[in-house]
């Protein structure tokens, strides 16, 4: 099974616990890696037959103005809700930084996989 990356997408959002985040927006930075097969696209050179990356990191732009969340871990969860249903991904690991959450290191964040990983040959993990 073949693998699409979104790198070092970074987003604007309000996103927070405390008082102060809810007045502000606070970037974050995403890695998303989502199965599909490239084979049909390749073949053909036609983007509907793959998943179109540039899509998917608008519809993840619009989320994150849309929406306000507490914790990362919320905000994770229903993003990859969101792109399951709006794309065809069967399967995603999404990880989500929070680079100015703790001043003495460089980000902080979780990684969430999410769906059933596609069959592949014997002994492939994702």
């Amino acid at each position: 099974m073949d693998r699409i990356l979104i790198e070092g997408l970074n987003i604007d959002t309000v996103i927070g616990v405390y008082d102060w985040e809810r007045t502000i927006t606070q970037s974050l930075r995403l890695d998303v890696t989502l199965a599909t097969d490239i084979r049909p696209a390749a073949a053909t050179d036609d983007l509907a037959l793959t998943l179109n990356y540039a899509a998917i990191s608008e519809r993840i732009q619009r989320f994150a103005h849309e929406h306000q969340f507490s914790l990362i871990e919320t905000f994770a969860e229903r993003l990859c809700d969101c792109l399951r249903r709006e794309f065809p991904i069967t399967w995603m690991r999404l990880a989500v930084r929070k680079p100015a959450a703790v001043p003495a290191a460089q980000s902080v964040g979780l990684v969430i996989e999410r769906g059933e990983w596609p069959d592949g040959p014997a002994g492939e993990t994702p």
